[in-house]
């Protein structure tokens, strides 16, 4: 993947975690130390990057909120649902970077905004609609893709972290497989 070593779908999140986040302050901010990690300070309506982790803190505390459109939102999820299935051929589209973890927490904010406010559950069942179509979608697309020679370097380019690592385990699986079906040596 790019030169670097194969990750897990977890080290991907945790990286995820890790990574600078936009927020706005609702309310100044003061300076405060949150597991080591100093923040702040900032006024109100002052948009800044934390990370995932301490963002989630700072929101639960009510000093910021994401900034919208973050970690996603049913507008950007439809227009990637949309553009998956035109795609011509098995072509993957480009989806934003850490598609994955930020649908998924997406979805969990979505959830339990729902179990919280009952109209909230339309949005919340669409929202996993569309992100079973996309997955669907773009698995299909994956195992087609494994199972034919080594993909050019702009194929793979398309796909995210969390889709190579699948996307290399089917293609050695398939390899290994072809490789034992089609020998010929007559001795087994």
């Amino acid at each position: 993947m790019n030169g670097s070593p194969l990750y897990s779908v977890e080290d991907l999140d945790f990286e995820f975690e890790n990574t600078p986040t936009p927020v706005v302050a609702v309310k100044h901010v003061p300076e405060i130390e949150i597991a080591g990690t100093v923040v702040g300070s900032y006024d109100k309506g002052k948009e800044f990057k934390v990370k995932y982790w301490i963002a989630r803190e700072l929101i639960k505390s009510g000093f910021v909120r994401f900034l919208e459109g973050y970690p996603m939102d049913l507008v950007s999820l439809n227009k990637i649902q949309w553009k998956e299935p035109i795609q011509p051929g098995m072509r993957l589209s480009t989806v934003p970077k850490h598609f994955y973890p930020r649908l998924r927490r997406f979805l969990v904010l979505l959830e339990e905004k729902a179990v919280k406010d009952v109209s909230s559950s339309e949005k919340y069942a669409k929202a996993k609609r569309l992100s079973q179509d996309i997955v669907e979608c773009r698995l299909k697309k994956l195992v087609n893709l494994a199972a034919f020679p080594v993909q050019t370097d702009t194929v793979l380019q398309t796909m995210s972290l969390e889709e190579r690592i699948l996307y290399d385990a089917v293609y050695s699986l398939v390899s290994e497989w072809k490789k034992k079906i089609l020998r010929l040596d007559s001795s087994k």
